[in-house]
Protein backbone atom coordinates (compact mmCIF):
# COMPACT_ATOMS: atom_id res chain seq x y z
CA UNK A 1 0.00 0.00 0.00
CA UNK A 2 1.45 3.44 -0.82
CA UNK A 3 1.45 6.40 1.36
CA UNK A 4 -1.61 8.06 -1.02
CA UNK A 5 -3.32 4.75 -0.49
CA UNK A 6 -3.18 4.80 2.78
CA UNK A 7 -4.36 8.45 3.20
CA UNK A 8 -7.05 7.34 1.17
CA UNK A 9 -8.26 4.92 3.42
CA UNK A 10 -8.69 8.18 6.52
CA UNK A 11 -10.86 10.04 4.49
CA UNK A 12 -14.43 10.32 6.18
CA UNK A 13 -17.40 9.01 4.25
CA UNK A 14 -20.90 8.55 5.20
CA UNK A 15 -22.11 5.27 5.37
CA UNK A 16 -24.83 4.03 3.09
CA UNK A 17 -28.02 2.81 4.23
CA UNK A 18 -30.42 2.42 1.43
CA UNK A 19 -31.34 0.46 -1.52
CA UNK A 20 -30.78 0.27 -5.14
CA UNK A 21 -33.37 0.50 -7.38
CA UNK A 22 -33.58 -0.06 -10.80
CA UNK A 23 -33.66 3.18 -13.18
CA UNK A 24 -37.27 2.03 -15.01
CA UNK A 25 -38.96 1.90 -11.85
CA UNK A 26 -38.32 5.88 -11.23
CA UNK A 27 -40.65 8.49 -12.57
CA UNK A 28 -40.94 8.16 -15.80
CA UNK A 29 -41.25 11.94 -16.18
CA UNK A 30 -38.31 13.63 -14.23
CA UNK A 31 -35.42 14.45 -16.28
CA UNK A 32 -32.37 11.80 -16.57
CA UNK A 33 -30.12 14.12 -14.10
CA UNK A 34 -33.24 14.05 -11.72
CA UNK A 35 -33.46 10.19 -11.81
CA UNK A 36 -29.82 9.91 -11.09
CA UNK A 37 -29.89 12.14 -7.85
CA UNK A 38 -33.08 9.95 -6.59
CA UNK A 39 -31.22 6.79 -7.45
CA UNK A 40 -28.19 7.88 -5.89
CA UNK A 41 -30.31 9.19 -2.58
CA UNK A 42 -31.98 5.87 -2.36
CA UNK A 43 -28.54 4.11 -2.02
CA UNK A 44 -27.83 6.23 0.83
CA UNK A 45 -30.86 6.38 2.78
CA UNK A 46 -29.93 9.13 4.30
CA UNK A 47 -29.25 12.24 1.81
CA UNK A 48 -29.69 16.06 1.08
CA UNK A 49 -30.52 17.67 -2.16
CA UNK A 50 -29.36 20.98 -2.12
CA UNK A 51 -31.12 22.33 -5.87
CA UNK A 52 -32.00 25.58 -7.10
CA UNK A 53 -35.49 26.87 -7.11
CA UNK A 54 -37.66 25.31 -10.02
CA UNK A 55 -34.82 22.20 -10.49
CA UNK A 56 -37.34 19.98 -9.51
CA UNK A 57 -36.97 19.41 -5.78
CA UNK A 58 -40.59 18.15 -5.05
CA UNK A 59 -40.75 15.62 -7.84
CA UNK A 60 -37.59 14.13 -6.55
CA UNK A 61 -38.63 13.83 -3.18
CA UNK A 62 -41.96 12.32 -3.96
CA UNK A 63 -40.08 9.74 -5.90
CA UNK A 64 -37.41 9.09 -3.13
CA UNK A 65 -40.71 8.87 -0.70
CA UNK A 66 -42.65 6.75 -3.67
CA UNK A 67 -39.56 4.04 -4.12
CA UNK A 68 -39.33 3.85 0.49
CA UNK A 69 -42.55 3.14 0.88
CA UNK A 70 -42.82 0.74 -2.02
CA UNK A 71 -39.51 -1.11 -1.20
CA UNK A 72 -40.01 -0.66 2.91
CA UNK A 73 -43.94 -0.61 3.51
CA UNK A 74 -42.84 2.09 5.76
CA UNK A 75 -44.94 4.99 6.09
CA UNK A 76 -43.25 8.44 4.99
CA UNK A 77 -43.57 12.07 6.60
CA UNK A 78 -42.94 15.17 4.37
CA UNK A 79 -42.76 18.23 6.66
CA UNK A 80 -42.81 21.68 4.32
CA UNK A 81 -44.23 25.16 4.99
CA UNK A 82 -47.56 25.74 5.55
CA UNK A 83 -48.40 27.12 2.29
CA UNK A 84 -46.24 24.71 0.73
CA UNK A 85 -48.34 21.83 2.05
CA UNK A 86 -51.17 22.07 -0.67
CA UNK A 87 -49.11 22.90 -3.33
CA UNK A 88 -46.89 19.42 -2.80
CA UNK A 89 -50.10 17.40 -2.84
CA UNK A 90 -50.89 18.87 -5.94
CA UNK A 91 -47.77 18.08 -7.45
CA UNK A 92 -48.41 14.74 -6.13
CA UNK A 93 -51.47 14.02 -8.37
CA UNK A 94 -49.54 15.36 -11.59
CA UNK A 95 -47.00 11.84 -10.96
CA UNK A 96 -49.96 9.70 -9.81
CA UNK A 97 -48.03 10.29 -5.94
CA UNK A 98 -50.96 10.06 -3.57
CA UNK A 99 -50.10 12.67 -0.76
CA UNK A 100 -52.13 12.63 2.38
CA UNK A 101 -52.23 16.18 3.63
CA UNK A 102 -52.68 15.70 7.99
CA UNK A 103 -52.55 17.77 11.16
CA UNK A 104 -52.44 14.99 13.89
CA UNK A 105 -51.28 11.37 14.20
CA UNK A 106 -54.95 10.63 13.69
CA UNK A 107 -55.13 11.66 10.31
CA UNK A 108 -51.72 9.80 9.00
CA UNK A 109 -52.76 6.76 6.43
CA UNK A 110 -50.51 4.56 5.31
CA UNK A 111 -48.47 5.55 2.51
CA UNK A 112 -46.74 9.52 2.24
CA UNK A 113 -48.34 12.02 4.35
CA UNK A 114 -47.59 15.62 4.46
CA UNK A 115 -47.59 18.38 6.97
CA UNK A 116 -46.48 21.93 8.02
CA UNK A 117 -43.45 22.60 10.55
CA UNK A 118 -45.46 24.17 13.06
CA UNK A 119 -47.70 21.14 14.05
CA UNK A 120 -44.86 18.53 14.03
CA UNK A 121 -45.25 17.87 17.68
CA UNK A 122 -48.87 16.35 16.79
CA UNK A 123 -47.22 13.27 15.66
CA UNK A 124 -45.41 9.92 16.80
CA UNK A 125 -42.09 10.50 14.98
CA UNK A 126 -42.08 6.48 15.70
CA UNK A 127 -44.59 5.71 13.29
CA UNK A 128 -42.56 6.51 10.17
CA UNK A 129 -39.66 5.07 8.52
CA UNK A 130 -38.83 8.01 6.52
CA UNK A 131 -39.06 11.80 7.12
CA UNK A 132 -38.55 14.06 4.50
CA UNK A 133 -37.68 17.78 5.21
CA UNK A 134 -38.96 19.99 2.23
CA UNK A 135 -37.19 24.03 2.58
CA UNK A 136 -34.31 22.00 4.91
CA UNK A 137 -33.29 25.52 5.24
CA UNK A 138 -35.09 25.53 8.78
CA UNK A 139 -32.53 24.00 10.11
CA UNK A 140 -29.78 27.02 9.59
CA UNK A 141 -30.06 28.30 12.96
CA UNK A 142 -27.87 26.80 15.82
CA UNK A 143 -30.14 27.98 18.42
CA UNK A 144 -33.55 27.26 17.16
CA UNK A 145 -36.02 25.52 19.27
CA UNK A 146 -37.61 23.73 15.51
CA UNK A 147 -33.79 22.84 14.62
CA UNK A 148 -33.76 20.74 17.93
CA UNK A 149 -36.66 19.29 17.97
CA UNK A 150 -36.43 18.05 14.11
CA UNK A 151 -33.07 16.77 15.20
CA UNK A 152 -33.83 14.57 18.66
CA UNK A 153 -37.62 13.57 17.38
CA UNK A 154 -36.52 11.74 14.15
CA UNK A 155 -32.66 10.48 15.44
CA UNK A 156 -34.01 6.81 14.87
CA UNK A 157 -35.82 7.20 11.61
CA UNK A 158 -33.95 4.99 8.72
CA UNK A 159 -34.37 7.36 5.73
CA UNK A 160 -34.30 10.68 5.78
CA UNK A 161 -34.26 13.38 3.33
CA UNK A 162 -33.79 17.19 3.24
CA UNK A 163 -34.55 19.11 0.47
CA UNK A 164 -33.88 23.06 0.04
CA UNK A 165 -31.89 25.58 -2.46
CA UNK A 166 -28.30 25.87 -2.42
CA UNK A 167 -26.63 26.70 1.44
CA UNK A 168 -25.12 29.64 1.83
CA UNK A 169 -21.73 28.32 1.47
CA UNK A 170 -19.91 30.77 4.24
CA UNK A 171 -22.86 29.22 6.84
CA UNK A 172 -21.14 26.58 7.59
CA UNK A 173 -23.73 26.13 11.11
CA UNK A 174 -26.56 25.26 8.24
CA UNK A 175 -24.50 22.56 6.50
CA UNK A 176 -23.35 21.20 10.11
CA UNK A 177 -26.97 21.02 11.23
CA UNK A 178 -28.16 19.10 8.09
CA UNK A 179 -25.37 16.72 8.77
CA UNK A 180 -26.22 16.46 11.96
CA UNK A 181 -30.42 15.80 11.34
CA UNK A 182 -29.48 13.09 8.45
CA UNK A 183 -27.06 10.92 11.38
CA UNK A 184 -23.74 12.00 9.29
CA UNK A 185 -21.86 13.66 11.75
CA UNK A 186 -22.33 15.94 15.05
CA UNK A 187 -22.04 19.78 14.77
CA UNK A 188 -19.20 19.37 17.30
CA UNK A 189 -17.27 16.63 15.74
CA UNK A 190 -17.52 18.73 11.77
CA UNK A 191 -16.05 21.89 13.40
CA UNK A 192 -13.62 20.10 15.36
CA UNK A 193 -12.58 18.38 11.93
CA UNK A 194 -12.19 20.60 9.20
CA UNK A 195 -12.85 24.36 11.12
CA UNK A 196 -10.87 26.49 13.45
CA UNK A 197 -12.12 29.32 16.07
CA UNK A 198 -10.74 32.28 14.65
CA UNK A 199 -9.79 34.44 17.83
CA UNK A 200 -10.16 37.85 16.44
CA UNK A 201 -12.84 40.29 17.02
CA UNK A 202 -15.39 38.61 14.40
CA UNK A 203 -15.51 35.41 16.81
CA UNK A 204 -16.70 32.79 13.92
CA UNK A 205 -15.32 29.49 12.83
CA UNK A 206 -13.61 29.02 9.62
CA UNK A 207 -12.51 26.40 7.26
CA UNK A 208 -8.91 24.99 7.72
CA UNK A 209 -6.13 26.47 5.54
CA UNK A 210 -5.73 22.75 4.32
CA UNK A 211 -8.70 21.72 4.39
CA UNK A 212 -11.17 23.11 2.06
CA UNK A 213 -11.14 21.20 -0.64
CA UNK A 214 -11.43 17.93 1.94
CA UNK A 215 -14.21 19.40 3.74
CA UNK A 216 -16.93 20.17 0.34
CA UNK A 217 -15.63 16.75 -1.07
CA UNK A 218 -16.72 14.94 2.41
CA UNK A 219 -20.13 16.84 2.11
CA UNK A 220 -20.29 15.68 -1.40
CA UNK A 221 -20.82 12.35 -0.25
CA UNK A 222 -24.11 12.66 1.49
CA UNK A 223 -25.36 16.02 -0.44
CA UNK A 224 -25.88 16.82 -3.95
CA UNK A 225 -25.66 20.95 -4.89
CA UNK A 226 -26.52 22.08 -7.83
CA UNK A 227 -27.94 25.23 -9.52
CA UNK A 228 -29.00 23.91 -13.02
CA UNK A 229 -27.86 20.22 -14.77
CA UNK A 230 -25.19 21.50 -16.70
CA UNK A 231 -23.19 21.57 -13.07
CA UNK A 232 -23.62 18.09 -13.18
CA UNK A 233 -22.37 17.69 -16.93
CA UNK A 234 -25.70 17.05 -17.74
CA UNK A 235 -27.76 18.81 -20.58
CA UNK A 236 -29.11 22.23 -19.66
CA UNK A 237 -31.66 21.99 -22.54
CA UNK A 238 -34.87 23.17 -21.08
CA UNK A 239 -33.29 25.03 -18.07
CA UNK A 240 -31.90 28.22 -18.74
CA UNK A 241 -33.36 31.05 -16.45
CA UNK A 242 -35.56 34.17 -18.23
CA UNK A 243 -34.34 37.68 -17.60
CA UNK A 244 -33.84 39.19 -14.44
CA UNK A 245 -34.87 42.37 -14.14
CA UNK A 246 -33.94 44.66 -10.67
CA UNK A 247 -35.98 48.24 -11.43
CA UNK A 248 -35.17 50.65 -8.81
CA UNK A 249 -37.65 53.33 -7.74
CA UNK A 250 -36.12 56.02 -5.33
CA UNK A 251 -38.46 57.83 -3.16
CA UNK A 252 -37.38 61.51 -2.50
CA UNK A 253 -36.47 61.51 1.57
CA UNK A 254 -37.58 64.98 3.61
CA UNK A 255 -34.00 66.76 4.63
CA UNK A 256 -33.45 68.99 7.60
CA UNK A 257 -32.55 72.56 7.46
CA UNK A 258 -29.14 72.21 7.77
CA UNK A 259 -28.58 69.34 5.05
CA UNK A 260 -28.28 69.28 1.33
CA UNK A 261 -28.98 65.63 0.84
CA UNK A 262 -30.62 63.39 3.04
CA UNK A 263 -28.51 61.46 5.91
CA UNK A 264 -28.19 57.82 5.41
CA UNK A 265 -30.42 55.39 7.46
CA UNK A 266 -27.66 53.69 9.90
CA UNK A 267 -28.98 52.61 12.75
CA UNK A 268 -31.72 50.37 12.99
CA UNK A 269 -33.97 52.62 15.02
CA UNK A 270 -32.97 55.47 12.10
CA UNK A 271 -34.14 52.53 9.10
CA UNK A 272 -37.49 52.03 10.25
CA UNK A 273 -37.90 55.44 10.77
CA UNK A 274 -37.23 55.99 7.79
CA UNK A 275 -39.38 53.60 6.19
CA UNK A 276 -41.69 54.77 8.44
CA UNK A 277 -41.27 58.38 6.93
CA UNK A 278 -41.63 57.06 3.18
CA UNK A 279 -44.59 54.57 3.34
CA UNK A 280 -47.12 56.81 2.04
CA UNK A 281 -44.62 57.77 -1.52
CA UNK A 282 -43.64 54.19 -1.75
CA UNK A 283 -47.27 52.76 -1.57
CA UNK A 284 -48.55 55.08 -4.32
CA UNK A 285 -45.19 54.25 -6.39
CA UNK A 286 -46.47 50.67 -6.05
CA UNK A 287 -50.31 51.28 -6.64
CA UNK A 288 -49.15 52.60 -9.95
CA UNK A 289 -46.88 49.98 -10.99
CA UNK A 290 -49.61 47.12 -10.31
CA UNK A 291 -52.41 48.98 -11.65
CA UNK A 292 -50.79 50.38 -14.57
CA UNK A 293 -51.47 46.94 -16.82
CA UNK A 294 -53.38 43.72 -16.39
CA UNK A 295 -50.28 41.28 -14.91
CA UNK A 296 -50.64 39.76 -11.57
CA UNK A 297 -48.66 41.11 -9.23
CA UNK A 298 -46.96 39.96 -5.69
CA UNK A 299 -46.27 42.75 -3.82
CA UNK A 300 -43.82 41.86 -0.63
CA UNK A 301 -43.40 44.33 3.07
CA UNK A 302 -42.13 43.77 6.04
CA UNK A 303 -44.60 45.41 8.36
CA UNK A 304 -48.19 45.60 9.20
CA UNK A 305 -48.21 49.41 8.87
CA UNK A 306 -47.08 48.52 5.05
CA UNK A 307 -49.44 45.78 4.32
CA UNK A 308 -52.98 47.24 5.68
CA UNK A 309 -51.66 50.84 3.73
CA UNK A 310 -50.71 48.40 0.43
CA UNK A 311 -54.05 46.77 0.34
CA UNK A 312 -55.99 49.69 0.73
CA UNK A 313 -54.51 51.26 -1.70
CA UNK A 314 -53.94 48.80 -4.82
CA UNK A 315 -57.60 47.66 -6.36
CA UNK A 316 -59.04 44.02 -6.26
CA UNK A 317 -55.32 42.88 -4.11
CA UNK A 318 -55.89 40.42 -1.75
CA UNK A 319 -53.65 40.50 2.32
CA UNK A 320 -52.33 37.79 3.94
CA UNK A 321 -51.13 38.23 7.44
CA UNK A 322 -50.03 36.55 10.20
CA UNK A 323 -52.76 36.19 12.10
CA UNK A 324 -54.63 34.22 9.06
CA UNK A 325 -55.58 31.14 9.09
CA UNK A 326 -53.91 27.99 7.89
CA UNK A 327 -56.55 27.35 5.46
CA UNK A 328 -57.02 30.40 4.45
CA UNK A 329 -53.20 31.14 3.43
CA UNK A 330 -53.59 28.01 1.76
CA UNK A 331 -56.20 28.38 -0.64
CA UNK A 332 -55.05 32.05 -1.57
CA UNK A 333 -51.67 30.88 -2.47
CA UNK A 334 -53.48 28.18 -4.33
CA UNK A 335 -55.89 30.99 -6.17
CA UNK A 336 -52.85 33.38 -6.81
CA UNK A 337 -50.82 30.70 -8.31
CA UNK A 338 -53.68 29.57 -11.00
CA UNK A 339 -54.10 33.67 -11.82
CA UNK A 340 -57.71 34.38 -9.87
CA UNK A 341 -55.93 37.24 -7.77
CA UNK A 342 -54.51 40.50 -9.33
CA UNK A 343 -52.22 41.43 -6.68
CA UNK A 344 -50.96 39.70 -3.15
CA UNK A 345 -49.78 41.64 -0.30
CA UNK A 346 -47.96 39.74 2.23
CA UNK A 347 -44.60 39.12 3.78
CA UNK A 348 -41.72 37.23 2.64
CA UNK A 349 -41.84 35.36 6.21
CA UNK A 350 -45.55 33.65 4.77
CA UNK A 351 -45.03 32.84 1.02
CA UNK A 352 -41.58 33.43 0.41
CA UNK A 353 -39.65 30.10 0.87
CA UNK A 354 -40.79 27.14 -1.30
CA UNK A 355 -43.96 28.40 -3.05
CA UNK A 356 -44.15 28.46 -6.94
CA UNK A 357 -45.27 31.32 -8.48
CA UNK A 358 -44.87 31.04 -12.09
CA UNK A 359 -48.09 32.51 -12.71
CA UNK A 360 -46.24 36.22 -12.16
CA UNK A 361 -43.43 37.70 -13.96
CA UNK A 362 -43.90 41.01 -11.61
CA UNK A 363 -42.88 42.26 -8.16
CA UNK A 364 -42.62 44.54 -5.82
CA UNK A 365 -40.43 45.14 -2.71
CA UNK A 366 -41.94 47.90 -1.01
CA UNK A 367 -39.10 48.82 1.25
CA UNK A 368 -36.15 45.86 1.71
CA UNK A 369 -34.48 44.88 4.78
CA UNK A 370 -30.86 43.69 5.60
CA UNK A 371 -31.92 40.23 5.22
CA UNK A 372 -30.35 38.40 1.95
CA UNK A 373 -31.89 35.28 2.48
CA UNK A 374 -35.28 36.58 2.79
CA UNK A 375 -34.98 38.81 -0.48
CA UNK A 376 -33.10 36.05 -2.79
CA UNK A 377 -35.79 33.82 -1.85
CA UNK A 378 -39.01 35.92 -2.32
CA UNK A 379 -37.41 36.25 -5.87
CA UNK A 380 -37.03 32.95 -6.62
CA UNK A 381 -41.09 32.13 -5.89
CA UNK A 382 -41.37 33.30 -9.37
CA UNK A 383 -37.75 33.62 -11.11
CA UNK A 384 -37.28 30.05 -11.48
CA UNK A 385 -36.83 27.58 -14.09
CA UNK A 386 -39.98 26.75 -16.35
CA UNK A 387 -40.88 30.52 -16.05
CA UNK A 388 -41.74 32.02 -19.72
CA UNK A 389 -41.13 35.76 -19.25
CA UNK A 390 -38.18 38.17 -18.04
CA UNK A 391 -39.18 39.12 -14.41
CA UNK A 392 -39.23 42.74 -13.21
CA UNK A 393 -38.56 42.91 -9.66
CA UNK A 394 -39.33 46.62 -8.45
CA UNK A 395 -37.98 47.62 -5.40
CA UNK A 396 -39.35 51.05 -4.25
CA UNK A 397 -36.51 52.66 -1.14
CA UNK A 398 -36.56 56.16 0.40
CA UNK A 399 -33.40 57.76 -0.14
CA UNK A 400 -32.41 57.40 3.55
CA UNK A 401 -32.46 53.62 2.55
CA UNK A 402 -30.00 53.32 -0.14
CA UNK A 403 -27.19 51.40 1.58
CA UNK A 404 -29.37 48.61 2.51
CA UNK A 405 -29.60 48.33 -1.27
CA UNK A 406 -26.08 48.19 -1.71
CA UNK A 407 -25.45 45.97 1.26
CA UNK A 408 -28.03 43.42 -0.45
CA UNK A 409 -26.03 43.92 -3.94
CA UNK A 410 -22.61 43.26 -1.84
CA UNK A 411 -24.17 39.87 -0.43
CA UNK A 412 -25.56 39.38 -3.89
CA UNK A 413 -21.86 38.99 -5.54
CA UNK A 414 -20.81 37.14 -2.73
CA UNK A 415 -23.18 34.51 -2.89
CA UNK A 416 -22.42 33.97 -6.48
CA UNK A 417 -18.86 33.81 -6.00
CA UNK A 418 -18.91 31.37 -3.41
CA UNK A 419 -21.31 29.55 -4.82
CA UNK A 420 -19.78 28.92 -7.95
CA UNK A 421 -16.55 27.74 -6.04
CA UNK A 422 -18.64 25.18 -3.18
CA UNK A 423 -19.76 23.47 -7.04
CA UNK A 424 -16.67 23.39 -8.97
CA UNK A 425 -14.74 21.84 -5.27
CA UNK A 426 -17.91 19.39 -5.23
CA UNK A 427 -18.03 18.30 -8.78
CA UNK A 428 -15.75 15.39 -9.33
CA UNK A 429 -17.01 13.79 -5.83
CA UNK A 430 -20.51 14.33 -6.63
CA UNK A 431 -20.56 12.90 -10.23
CA UNK A 432 -18.05 10.03 -8.75
CA UNK A 433 -20.77 9.13 -6.10
CA UNK A 434 -23.71 9.28 -8.48
CA UNK A 435 -22.80 7.16 -11.53
CA UNK A 436 -20.66 4.49 -9.29
CA UNK A 437 -21.71 4.14 -5.89
CA UNK A 438 -23.42 0.81 -4.74
CA UNK A 439 -24.58 -0.14 -1.70
CA UNK A 440 -22.18 -0.82 1.15
CA UNK A 441 -22.36 -4.30 2.08
CA UNK A 442 -19.51 -7.18 3.15
CA UNK A 443 -19.90 -10.18 1.57
CA UNK A 444 -18.99 -13.39 3.85
CA UNK A 445 -16.57 -15.94 2.47
CA UNK A 446 -15.57 -18.41 4.97
CA UNK A 447 -12.30 -19.82 4.60
CA UNK A 448 -12.33 -22.50 7.09
CA UNK A 449 -14.91 -25.36 7.85
CA UNK A 450 -16.72 -24.43 11.25
CA UNK A 451 -15.69 -27.13 14.12
CA UNK A 452 -18.70 -27.38 16.31
CA UNK A 453 -17.60 -27.62 19.98
CA UNK A 454 -17.80 -30.63 21.87
CA UNK A 455 -19.42 -29.46 24.43
CA UNK A 456 -22.08 -28.16 22.33
CA UNK A 457 -22.01 -31.66 20.20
Amino acid sequence: MTYNEFLKTKELQSVQAGFDVDRNELNPKGFEFQKDIVQWALRKGKAAIFSDCGSGKTEMSLDFAYQVHKKTGYNVLIIAPLAVVKQTQKEGIKFGIEVNVCRDQEDVIDGINITNYEIIDHFDASSFGCVILDESSILKSFTSATRNELIDRFVATPYKLCCTASPSPNDHSELANHAEFLGIMSRTEMLATYFIHDGSDTSKWRLKGYGEKRFWEWVATWAVCVRNPADLGYSNEGYDLPELNLIEHIVESETKEYELVPKLAETLSERREARKESIENRVEVARQLVEGNNDTWLVWCDYNAESSALHKAIKDSVEIVGADSPERKAQVAMDFAEGKIKALVSKCSIYGFGMNFQSTHQMIFCGISDSFESFYQAIRRCWRYGQEHDVNVHIIISQKEKNVLDNIKRKQRQMEEMQSNMIALMKDVTMSEMKHTTRITTEYKPKEEMEIPTWIA
